[in-house]
């Protein structure tokens, strides 16, 4: 057998590895020279299908959840000789549910009173929603039935539409949907949140891309909340473990 040239190998290694690399990850935040600050809304895209899952009941509520996501049709990769056309897989599946918590990328909820035909969505305005979770432990000691959710609601790296590279924002509601709240500062990457069922409160932190550059690390501040759950009205409040 023939040996390969020594800088066809090479040519080869190079155009493997150069295969391999992975496209850099895309920036949360695009910021322009005029305004340093991002489009906040994206507009919704009319040629994606909508279909919903079948509702979930939250155990104790009396309210059912309609998860609602997009039509997704995978193309599959085998052909024949006899049809050229590419196989396709259809998922029919927008959420997941498990231990008082629906995750995903939806478009949307959708909540219906156990005695009523209504049904009434979450927001009227374009989000991601990728988890939405009951405060079932909070509902059994205060009778407070909450939800929790994180989201995108803005296109915050100038994609034109809403993704897992956007920013993660953290939101609240009634079960029943009403008193949509957002609780995260515009421009402000939700990291983590819990809550404290002895104090009735939900802490949660945030970073800030305080150096503009469009991403979030070390260089950035990290920023500490709580919010009183049984207050009228969900307003966060700031403090500070560290110093």
């Amino acid at each position: 057998m023939k040996s390969i040239p020594g800088y066809i190998a090479l040519s080869l290694l190079f155009l493997t590895v150069s295969c391999k690399q992975e496209e850099p990850e895309k920036p949360k935040v695009i910021y322009t020279e005029s305004s340093k600050a991002p489009a906040p809304q994206v507009k919704q895209d009319t040629a994606q299908i909508k279909i919903a899952d079948l509702p979930i009941q939250m155990e104790g509520t009396k309210y059912l959840i309609h998860p609602i996501g997009d039509y997704r049709i995978y193309e599959g990769r085998s052909k024949t000789a006899a049809n050229s056309a590419s196989d396709e897989r259809v998922s029919y599946s927008v959420s997941n549910y498990n231990l008082f918590e629906i995750t995903g990328f939806l478009q949307n909820l959708k909540f219906q009173h156990v005695d009523s035909t209504a049904i009434h969505a979450l927001t009227k305005t374009p989000v991601l929603i990728q988890s939405a979770t009951y405060l079932n432990t909070l509902a059994l000691k205060s009778k407070l039935q909450l939800m929790v959710y994180a989201l995108a609601d803005m296109d915050t790296n100038k994609d034109g539409k809403l993704d897992s590279s956007d920013i993660k924002t953290l939101y609240i509601s009634d079960i029943s949907g009403a008193r949509f709240t957002k609780l995260s500062g515009d421009f402000q990457e939700l990291i983590d949140w819990n809550v404290v069922e002895s104090k009735n409160r939900l802490y949660f932190r945030t970073i800030e891309d305080t150096n503009k550059n469009g991403e979030f690390d070390k260089d950035d501040v990290v920023k500490y909340h709580f919010v009183d759950l049984m207050a009228k009205e969900w307003k966060p409040e700031n403090y500070d473990p560290v110093n």
